[in-house]
């Protein structure tokens, strides 16, 4: 480059100022537009130089001294300071990594000048803006800022800085414009040795809607992520945090800063910091309770906004799942479900597991969050199927998980799975065939346990239904169908005298609880009723929710008879092979099995729906089907439903009375069964066709062919039993010259020597299930007599003994099988049992016999201890069953398996529970206290254990403890059910009543150190 032809003009030093050539000198002599156009030609000249013009550097160092003077420093023309920011900001890249200027003082002069000048970028329509956001990038590239780190008080301009930038900052800028910005911050966060906290105030700040200066949200994540200003932050308020309250308040606000750092869309802090992303998790099992709960918050807009960081998140959520505190716990539900709302992928299998997990808290609140939430996700994804067949196979265990609820012990838990059914699994508001579709493939799909509780639910509604035919019923007797008992009873009998005063809102109840009421009939009758109660000036009315509880448990809001027909003409399209079932996931012999099932529940419970001509005729169409089970489930159908049938519908009813006497006769047993109780329940002429199905199966009975026995046996008995004064006499003649002459006192086969203790039930040999069914012929035919004038029951029971004690093989010729004997004892174990629950044979039942009946609950085949259980266990809950029957489970002490221990102690726990409760609901059981209150069974069992076989030597040490083990057993299964009045009365009980016994008695006082 030339030298300049300009005349140098020395400084006030002395020193020589050279300006670009065509540059005169520029002074306070000239006008503002000369020194404008003047400084114009000096940028250009210092744009374009670079730091290797070590002429010109040194030719032009006393002009950069000169223009970082006060004249141009507090110049009042803004286009003189733009003009001479731009000259010092090239200066400073031009002399870079020295500045010309050595003075402190200067060098924070010329800063805090150049800062103010960066305001100018907020506009950028000004003609200037483009020289603003030169200098601007000279700044952000060159580093300039950093100089100031040597200069003691830097903080003032860096905080200046920040300000300006975040002050001016909008939406008319561009990318550019924002990345410079937060460059030049960043290279200052970066490269300095700390970041004091005003300067972290000034940041921060922005992040406050309250405080926020930004008129955009500009993306500051960019410049927090920057890790030395992240790890000073985290260090001085969470690492190093006390566990003082307020502490806790610091930690929490935080939080929730660092919680919109991580959470908001665009970020990538959680990368691009790994540390603090896990510093960060740590705040999860914070002590303090506000801190927790807001981390918690925070995962749902993480999950929806990061699903990659779901990993992450899964472990810490999993802990706050069980979290002490309830609100935390409940939070976490909302925080999965509302991300599982958003999109179904976001949440894993271990996430929607915590939300399983607590619809099984112990707070009601978290509970129901959970079960609704489930229940949202059903009803989105596998109801409307809004993402896809993945979406709906992975919430598809839902449905079972809800229904499993119901038989929780709460009465809010079940009032809650009605109305998730009602309104999420089987929304009634859908049209009826819709609705029953919905329904149809629902059940075809649940699991067993879930299938249960659903009829379940049924039964109790239908209940309710039967027992409030009576309004007055309703507010009596069944307050504890409500929520909160206590106040309901108040509640119902405001509802009872609102009933006496207003006609028509009886008739409507009585509408609805009518059995021919249909779902669109109840629907109108609860939004009337529940208007008429409603009260404007009362917006939250405990007395209307209440009534409401009641009304939309016993309203048939799902079936009627437009529904049945749906439901038939659904399964019709199965069998004909035209309906939708594999793209519901089902096979159609499932989906017609299951819509059978279905039907026959629904039977019990609507049965007026099922009277037309259509459902009966598709109905005949499934007797006729191959399937067995299909075909019992139509007969049982029948039974229910038919009551009307033989006035109704003549044509249904003479192509019926063929089927049903083909299936007695040669049908299935189940199917014989249905049948005989069919033609029972629903025909006038009962006894001509009993007798007409009676009399050739009694004469063609031939031992010689078992495998065609079992089906007439089972007719036979069932007939006798519903009709005993038409049919116990000629039965006498076929029990004791067939039943017991013919066939149980004899073996015509040798069974297989193979060692085993039981064959499932296809190995079976036609002749053991001929006897078996024999058996259950002889307690039929009794129990239809229900008396013992013949000794009939005498002989019986002496029979069934015999069995017991010769282990099953009657004819002691050895020929049985073991598995078949063990079949055997199960059958005769089970007759005595099902004899003691009839009065009159209870009564004749000799000890011994007694005794025997009970060892059976020790036999040696597993299967025969697990069934024999679980048919006394039955029969005990239904207080079918004597009180000493109960006795029996304290064998089970030293049963070698520990699972049917834990059975025998639950059915224990449980019969306790029920007749303790029965009790307390019925105030005439205390004249009967004898034979319900659960201590009296303590002789019984004593007694039981005195004449146990096994204890053969009073004297013997182990055989006490054996026999201490099973009083023991059963004694505290006891104690821990009852109060403290019952366990001081048992154990009075137990000093007084063993010493009744002689063997115990000897032993009591023996031995007490083997007692004690």
């Amino acid at each position: 480059m030339d030298f300049p032809a300009t005349q140098p003009k020395p400084t006030a030093d002395g020193k020589i100022i050279y300006y670009p050539p065509g540059v005169k000198e520029i002074t306070d002599k000239i006008t503002n537009d000369e020194v404008v156009k003047r400084l114009k030609m000096v940028v250009k000249t210092f744009m374009d130089m670079d730091q290797d013009s070590e002429d010109e550097k040194q030719q032009y160092l006393p002009l950069a001294l000169h223009l970082a003077s006060e004249f141009f420093l507090r110049n009042p023309n803004k286009d003189v300071r733009l003009l001479v920011a731009c000259c010092l900001a090239d200066i400073f890249r031009i002399y870079a990594p020295e500045a010309p200027y050595t003075s402190h003082d200067k060098l924070k002069d010329i800063f805090l000048f150049i800062t103010r000048q960066l305001k100018g970028l907020e506009d950028t329509k000004s003609p200037q803006f483009n020289r603003y956001f030169y200098l601007l990038e000279n700044l952000a590239w060159v580093k300039s800022y950093n100089i100031c780190f040597e200069l003691e008080d830097c903080n003032e301009i860096f905080i200046q800085l920040f300000r300006t930038l975040f002050s001016v900052i909008n939406n008319s800028h561009n990318q550019k414009v924002q990345m410079h910005m937060l460059d030049l911050m960043s290279s200052i966060i970066m490269e300095g040795d700390g970041v004091t906290q005003e300067l972290l105030d000034s940041i921060l700040i922005n992040l406050i809607p309250a405080h926020k200066v930004c008129k955009v949200k500009c993306d500051i994540n960019i410049l927090l992520k920057k890790s030395f200003l992240l790890n000073f932050f985290f260090n001085q308020v969470l690492v190093l945090g006390k566990s003082s309250s307020n502490d806790g308040e610091e930690r929490l606000a935080v939080v929730r800063l660092l919680a919109k750092l991580f959470g908001s869309k665009d970020s990538d802090l959680a990368t691009q910091n790994r540390p603090l992303w896990q510093c960060f998790l740590g705040r999860f099992n914070d002590i303090h309770v506000p801190v927790r709960l807001e981390s918690v918050k925070f995962a749902s807009h993480c999950l929806m906004n990061h699903p990659d960081l779901a990993k992450d998140l899964t472990e810490y959520l999993k802990v706050r799942s069980h979290d002490p505190e309830e609100a935390i716990r409940h939070d976490v539900i909302v925080t999965i479900i509302t991300a599982g709302k958003r999109d179904l992928s976001l949440v894993n299998d271990q996430l929607l597991g915590f939300v399983r997990e607590r619809t099984l808290d112990k707070r009601w609140r978290v509970r129901k969050e959970a079960m609704m939430g489930l229940a949202q996700l059903y009803k989105k994804y596998c109801l409307h199927a809004e993402a896809g067949k993945d979406a709906a196979e992975k919430v598809s265990w839902i449905k079972d998980k809800l229904l499993h609820i119901y038989y929780q012990n709460s009465i809010d838990d079940k009032l809650l799975v009605e109305k998730i059914f009602a309104q999420y699994l089987v929304p009634h508001n859908l049209e009826t065939e819709e609705r029953m579709k919905c329904l149809y493939y629902l059940y075809a799909s649940l699991d067993p346990n879930a299938v249960k509780a659903l009829n379940e639910m049924w039964k109790c509604q239908n209940m309710l239904r039967m027992a409030n035919l009576s309004y007055v019923y309703i507010v009596f007797n069944h307050v504890e169908n409500l929520p909160d008992p206590g106040k309901a009873q108040d509640f119902v009998k405001k509802f009872n005298q609102v009933l006496g005063d207003d006609e028509k809102l009886r008739s409507q109840l009585e509408l609805l609880i009518s059995p021919t009421c249909s779902c669109k009939q109840a629907d109108i009758c609860v939004r009337e009723i529940a208007r008429k109660l409603a009260n404007p000036k009362q917006p939250t009315n405990p007395f209307l929710e209440m009534v409401k509880f009641l009304l939309e448990r016993i309203a048939p809001v799902h079936i009627d008879s437009e529904a049945i027909s749906a439901l038939v003409k659904l399964m019709n399209k199965s069998i004909e092979g035209t309906a939708d079932d594999e793209e519901e996931g089902v096979s159609p012999d499932t989906a017609i099995r299951a819509g059978l099932e279905l039907l026959k529940v629904l039977s019990f419970t609507h049965p007026t729906s099922f009277h037309s001509a259509e459902t009966y005729e598709s109905l005949l169409q499934c007797l006729r089907m191959e399937d067995d089970k299909v075909a019992e489930a139509a007969i049982q159908i029948f039974r229910n439903t038919g009551h009307k049938i033989e006035t109704d519908l003549p044509q249904i009813r003479s192509t019926l009375i063929p089927i049903l006497h083909q299936k007695a006769k040669r049908g299935t047993p189940h199917q014989a069964k249905q049948a005989v109780h069919c033609i029972h329940a629903i025909f006038s002429n009962k006894e001509v066709q009993l007798a007409q199905i009676f009399e050739p199966l009694s004469r063609s009975l031939n031992a010689d062919v078992p495998e065609q026995l079992i089906t007439p046996l089972v007719s036979l008995g069932h007939i006798s039993m519903l009709a005993p004064d038409q049919f116990a006499s000629p039965m006498k003649s076929v029990v004791a010259n067939f039943i017991v002459k013919d066939l149980l006192m004899n073996d015509r086969s040798t069974g297989e020597k193979n060692g085993k203790l039981w064959s499932p039930d296809e190995e079976v040999s036609p002749e053991v299930l001929a006897k078996v069914q024999a058996i259950k012929l002889l307690v039929r035919w009794l129990l239809g007599m229900k008396n013992n004038q013949s000794k009939s029951a005498n002989s019986t029971l002496r029979l069934l003994s015999a069995m017991l004690v010769s282990e099953g093989d009657l004819t002691e010729q050895k020929r049985i099988s073991k598995s078949d004997m063990s079949r055997l004892r199960l059958a005769a174990g089970s007759a005595i049992m099902k004899l003691a629950q009839e009065p009159c044979y209870h009564e004749i039942i000799t000890p011994e016999q007694f005794q025997l009946c009970a060892l059976v609950i020790n036999d040696e085949c597993y299967q025969v201890r697990q069934i024999f259980a679980q048919k006394l266990h039955k029969a005990l809950v239904k207080l079918l069953l004597p009180l000493e029957y109960m006795a029996i489970f304290a064998l089970c002490a030293k049963d070698p398996v520990k699972e049917r221990r834990a059975h025998a102690r639950q059915c224990l726990l449980k019969n306790i529970s029920i007749r303790r409760e029965y009790i307390k609901q019925n105030p005439m059981a205390n004249e009967k206290l004898l034979s319900l209150l659960p201590e009296y069974v303590v002789p019984y069992m004593i007694h039981l254990l005195a004449h146990d076989p096994d204890f053969t030597k009073p004297q013997d040490v182990d055989q006490l403890r054996d026999l201490l083990a099973k009083f023991t057993f059963h004694r505290q299964s006891a104690a821990n059910r009852g109060s403290e009045q019952t366990q001081q009365f048992a154990q009075q009980f137990t000093q007084k009543g063993a010493r009744r016994d002689l063997h115990f008695c000897s032993l009591w006082c023996t031995f007490p150190q083997v007692w004690s």
